[in-house]
């Protein structure tokens, strides 16, 4: 089920050389972003999930996670897939 798509106001928080393409936010609050965003890195495309948060007024990454081919999102995904109905 996809969540309306907000307004992206603020762009994330990705230095060079990794150059954003397209980003989606997933969630943006009480001091924590987290998005999934495209990019290039040294040539490559790749689409990670990131999680930052803000302290002092800056957001830092906390966690990065990298998916480099359809073949590891198949994998992911199908494993995610498998068990997500145990969610209550």
């Amino acid at each position: 089920m996809d969540r309306p798509t907000r307004r992206e106001t603020e762009e994330v928080p990705i230095i060079p050389p990794l150059k954003v393409i397209e980003y989606k936010t997933i969630n943006k609050r009480f001091g924590w972003w987290s998005a999934v965003v495209l990019l290039e890195s040294y040539g490559r495309k790749q689409i990670c999930v990131y999680l930052w948060q803000k302290r002092a007024d800056k957001w830092k990454r906390k966690q990065k996670f990298a998916i480099h081919s359809q073949e590891d999102w198949e994998l992911i995904s199908n494993a995610v897939n498998g068990i997500v109905n145990e969610l209550t």
